[in-house]
């Protein structure tokens, strides 16, 4: 099943700042619902460990995260893969995008992603609304980050 996702968060810091967050593997470990691992992997590249519940499906994701097309402090696309046994596997890919505006960083990002297994058979309005929560979750943590520095 295919999936995509777009969105927009206005945060309280600059375009450096939120940038230097958007790298740092402690800052993404503690704002991403569920991650229990992220560790580097080499350059650009991290192990990652989430659990996650979807309606009735709930799995623990291993996966393997990919920074790529790097234009600091601007844009970066990330690209990923998961597996999570029995429940599925996801994979894909979100472009981030940051611009100046109204003293702070408007952060942009668009995701795709493909979703199989017990995932997949939940049905599309079930996913969309997790990916959702998912996402609101991570950006209401990640604004939080971004104030406290």
């Amino acid at each position: 099943m295919a999936m995509t996702m777009t969105g927009e968060v206005q945060l309280p810091a600059s375009r450096e700042v939120v940038w230097e967050k958007l790298n740092d593997p402690a800052v993404l470990k503690a704002c991403i619902p569920g991650c229990e691992e992220l560790e580097r992997a080499g350059d650009n590249q991290f192990q990652a460990v989430a659990k996650m519940k979807v309606g009735p499906v709930s799995a623990r994701f291993k996966g393997r995260v990919t920074l790529s097309d790097f234009d600091p402090p601007n844009s970066y696309k990330i690209s990923g893969e998961g597996e999570g046994g029995v429940a599925g596997f996801a994979k894909g890919g979100a472009t981030v995008a940051l611009a100046e505006k109204d003293g702070g960083t408007l952060l942009s990002y668009n995701v795709d992603a493909q979703i199989g297994g017990k995932l997949a058979q939940l049905g599309q309005r079930l996913i969309n609304g997790a990916a959702k929560k998912l996402a609101d979750e991570f950006f209401t943590k990640f604004a939080d980050a971004v104030k406290a520095a």
